[in-house]
């Protein structure tokens, strides 16, 4: 390191659809919701991460409220740069002589194509990341599970983000086979906000369908110490009148049976490709479950019933696919061969 370290700053970011996750240090000096809010007018940064949710939805007109990452991939060009650049600020407060440069490794999802990786790539150098290094999604929550990706046995990773489900089966610190499907968080969300639409003539916006996600969201219609129902309120669809209604876990759970079907099906597509050595390591091991959607209740129930091998949700889901990206950071020599 020498001389010049303290003229290079190290950060692993996890630039996800619902949560930007930034590690520095070893520690997440960054998270926050990946948006921001910009000033029609004059293009400029109102807020950015929580301050910018709290106004999603609530805006006048002369601003408004992006999300810059649809999908797992960059949306919005402009906004995207403003985020990473805004939250990379976050960690450099106070006044600075100079603005150190950057190594960045940055992790995407597993079925990027090219132009959605030089989008992440150059968005990453013009927020000012000098060395920026990709690592794909499953990869990095497999080290993050403190899974020895090198090993020559084989391990299978469930990471439900927010904009795409990445399912991969690792080994010999390489991806074998993988899917990745636009089925996540923010589709669990939208077929809430359908639902409430279709079956109780209530309107209701995306943070209050988020909200209800994570109060009352199941992945199967009876589960242990359920939880309490969750009251909506919002406008009657006919009548625009105010209706208060309560929703249960079951409901949420029939409404979401469409969506988890469809990841079943690529996680059996996924096990149908891989080679039969690799195979019999999993259905030892079990599949590891991480991502936001990992915490939906009694998914890991719902999926081994299924398919008959036990799921394991890591500890802090949340965070998995940050800290593998932050150990990939700090071993970039030893990791450089899964990089980008």
């Amino acid at each position: 390191m020498g001389l010049f370290s303290f003229l290079t700053q190290e950060i692993a970011i996890d630039l996800g659809t619902a949560n930007t996750i930034i590690i520095h240090n070893d520690k997440v000096v960054v998270d926050e919701p990946s948006i921001v809010a910009i000033d029609k007018n004059t293009g400029k940064l109102i807020a950015i991460g929580d301050a910018a949710r709290q106004m999603h939805g609530k805006t006048h007109e002369n601003i408004k409220t992006i999300r810059p990452l649809r999908d797992g991939v960059i949306a919005d060009f402009n906004a995207a740069e403003l985020m990473i650049r805004g939250m990379i600020r976050m960690i450099n407060k106070g006044p600075r002589l100079f603005s150190p440069s950057l190594k960045m490794v940055v992790c995407i999802p597993s079925g990027s194509t090219e132009v959605e990786i030089r989008a992440v790539r150059d968005s990453s150098e013009h927020a000012g990341g000098r060395d920026v290094y990709m690592i794909y999604e499953p990869m990095a929550a497999a080290i993050g599970i403190g899974l020895d990706v090198e090993a020559p046995e084989g391990c299978m990773v469930v990471d439900i983000g927010g904009g795409t489900t990445e399912i991969a089966v690792i080994a010999l610190g390489g991806i074998v086979c993988n899917k990745s499907i636009r089925i996540a968080g923010d589709g669990f969300t939208a077929d809430i906000q359908a639902y409430m639409r279709h079956q109780h003539n209530i309107k209701i916006g995306e943070r209050t369908a988020e909200d209800i996600k994570i109060a009352v969201g199941a992945a199967l219609p009876d589960i242990d110490n359920p939880p309490a129902d969750y009251i909506v309120r919002g406008p009657n669809i006919m009548t625009a009148l105010p209706i208060e209604i309560p929703i249960s876990y079951q409901e949420i759970a029939y409404c979401l049976d469409k969506s988890l079907s469809k990841v079943e099906a690529a996680l059996l597509s996924v096990l149908e490709q891989t080679p039969p050595e690799l195979y019999a390591d999993i259905v030892n091991k079990g599949i590891y479950l991480a991502g936001g959607g990992a915490l939906l209740r009694g998914l890991d129930k719902r999926l081994a019933d299924k398919i008959n091998i036990n799921f394991n949700v890591v500890e802090d889901p949340l965070h998995a696919v940050a800290r593998g990206t932050g150990v990939a950071l700090k071993n970039v020599e030893r990791f450089q061969f899964l990089m980008r």
